[in-house]
């Protein structure tokens, strides 16, 4: 009957070194990991190529996005302006990430929706790039000639990952 290498070393004779099993040799001590404490970047700076316009007459082009999460891409799918049209989904999931906008006192989706087409095209791709590890592009390889090469997997709706 086989003992585990817990139960042998268990019973293992004081002052001896501890085995994997009979005739295996000592266990190595475990190698000291040093504990590196990595940081989660969750937070990302934008300048909007045009700028989002207040009732004022305002210009606001600086703003932060912060990385999706799986409740910021599900909750949008219950309202009824998604639901009847899909491609207010990045509007809506927009309005949830962006967290600065200017002097803006609350970002939401009311804010989005009123942005020119070229700041909300320039944010669905800002949210695509960080919210897929900074990019949106692959290596492959030609299945003929075997020559590498990269293609861009960007384009989706967000919300769609």
């Amino acid at each position: 009957m086989r003992r585990s290498g817990a139960a042998a070393a268990a019973t293992a004779v004081p002052g001896a070194e501890p085995t994997a099993e009979a005739g295996a040799g000592p266990i190595p001590a475990p190698a000291a990991v040093p504990s590196v404490r990595q940081t989660l970047r969750t937070e990302f700076p934008f300048q909007l190529p045009r700028g989002y316009v207040d009732e004022s007459g305002t210009v606001h082009q600086d703003g932060v996005m912060r990385l999706a999460t799986a409740r910021d891409e599900l909750v949008p799918l219950r309202d009824v302006r998604v639901q009847e049209n899909p491609a207010y989904l990045s509007v809506v999931l927009l309005g949830r990430v962006i967290t600065r906008l200017g002097t803006v006192a609350m970002v939401h989706d009311g804010i989005v929706e009123n942005m020119f087409a070229s700041d909300l095209a320039f944010l669905q791709d800002f949210y695509r790039q960080i919210n897929a590890e900074g990019h949106t592009r692959a290596a492959v390889q030609c299945p003929h000639c075997a020559e590498p090469f990269e293609v861009e997997l960007g384009g989706s709706r967000l919300g769609e990952s």
